[in-house]
């Protein structure tokens, strides 16, 4: 294992693992944290923590190890922001790398959209810094290709003049369930493309570890962020406000340093298993047996979450490899894994993921957490992220850049072979 505090130190990892013949793993926050390193070198980078943004040209420079809480802050005092995801402990680069679905997605599309360069030390132990300008092939399958290139040390992007926001959630109990989803359906077919928001259903467990407002309730959480006038998003939310009564209400105006307040994601760890669907549509039905399959019978406690996609999402001819651009939904499946039993997991994920096949694109990278290669359609997973045709691109451009496949420790390989050269081999690793 390498701690690294610097690109000079990545570069020597790497050249001590190519000379040793030793497969190398990158962990940056452990957000996401899945595919075990047995028999390789894991490099550290999360002492890498530097955040630089420049208020003239709105851009900011973060090392490897950088999570998005700081950047927020940082950005906020000069009234910009970047395209961060829902929660501040999540890394920016590896969140970024796979395409990067924030708070902001329908109004300013995916994080990797905004990237200007890439420092990365590639398999050959190079130090190299990338633009869309002197290396566009490489450049543009890191940004939605995620990890198995190289060592990402720190990445530059563009942020957007965004000082505050209009959202928060409503939280409706379990008796409105089946009505908040098909009214949420609907209603994301009327929004406009400054309104980007979530539903998630939550069987919370009985546990003193939990406020007692939520033990053994189950719930739905719709989330919204708007960058309209909170007038405007008043107006826009109330068919869902006419659900009917609700648990919890806090939408209101906040500064977008706040932003993190609008899901609330836990902070502490766990240990996940996730899977995923990006949906070219949905209906009301199919989503309702979702539900019924993973509430608060099901035999292993599942967090659903619904994305709603779209918008400036949908913009093609990007220098990136993000996957399924036209997708209107992306549906999430997260069971924890705590003396869970990881068949059991993946077969309910599987049954509930089966009710939207009729609409299904492909799978997100950022949304897949645990490790998959070690199943028996891992090919198809590691295909389902980007589509047959990126995916065959990504992996010439793999095999060229690494050809002894030293970046090989990912959850959605192809194969599993775990010391040696895979001939096909994807380009995707864990969330961070």
């Amino acid at each position: 294992m390498v701690g690294a505090a610097g690109a000079d130190d990545v570069a020597a990892a790497v050249r001590f693992a190519r000379d040793h013949g030793l497969p190398i793993a990158v962990q940056a926050t452990g957000h996401g944290l899945s595919a075990a390193t047995d028999g390789g070198l894991l490099i550290s980078t999360r002492r890498m923590t530097g955040v630089h943004v420049d208020p003239k040209a709105r851009t900011a420079r973060v090392e490897a190890g950088a999570v998005w809480g700081p950047v927020v802050e940082e950005a906020a005092r000069h009234g910009l922001a970047p395209l961060n995801g829902s929660a501040p402990g999540v890394g920016v680069v590896s969140y970024t790398l796979g395409g990067g679905v924030g708070v902001l997605a329908r109004t300013f599309g995916f994080a990797a959209d905004q990237v200007r360069s890439v420092d990365l030390v590639t398999a050959d132990a190079e130090q190299r810094h990338l633009t869309a300008d002197n290396d566009p092939e490489l450049f543009w399958a890191l940004l939605g290709g995620g990890h198995g290139l190289g060592v990402v040390t720190a990445m530059e992007f563009a942020l957007l003049p965004v000082a505050r926001l209009y959202g928060g959630q409503l939280v409706f109990g379990g008796d409105l369930v089946d009505e908040a989803l098909a009214t949420y359906l609907s209603w994301t077919e009327t929004v406009p493309d400054e309104l980007t928001s979530s539903l998630a259903l939550i069987a919370y467990p009985d546990i003193p570890q939990l406020p007692e407002a939520l033990r053994g309730r189950y719930l739905a959480h719709i989330r919204i962020a708007y960058t309209g006038s909170a007038e405007e998003g008043e107006r826009l939310v109330a068919p869902l406000r006419a659900i009917g009564p609700r648990v919890g209400d806090d939408l209101r105006e906040m500064p977008y340093a706040e932003s993190h307040t609008i899901h609330r994601d836990p902070s502490d760890p766990h240990a996940y298993s996730g899977d995923n669907a990006m949906l070219g549509g949905l209906d009301a039905a199919a989503l309702r047996r979702v539900a019924a399959l993973t509430g608060p019978a099901a035999p292993v406690m599942t967090v659903v979450q619904l994305n709603h996609l779209g918008g400036a999402l949908a913009a093609a001819g990007k220098a990136d490899a993000v996957g399924h651009r036209d997708a209107r939904f992306a549906l999430r499946l997260l069971s924890p894994l705590d003396g869970t039993d990881l068949t059991a997991v993946r077969a309910l994920h599987t049954e509930a993921l089966a009710a939207v096949a009729p609409w299904r694109l492909g799978r997100s990278v950022n949304f897949l957490f645990g490790e998959h290669r070690d199943r028996a359609d891992a090919a198809e997973v590691a295909r389902s992220a980007h589509g047959a045709e990126v995916h065959r691109r990504l992996a010439a451009l793999k095999a060229a850049r690494d050809p002894r496949n030293l970046f090989r420790f990912h959850p959605y390989e192809a194969a599993a072979a775990a010391r040696e050269p895979l001939p096909v081999a994807s380009a995707v690793s864990p969330a961070s």
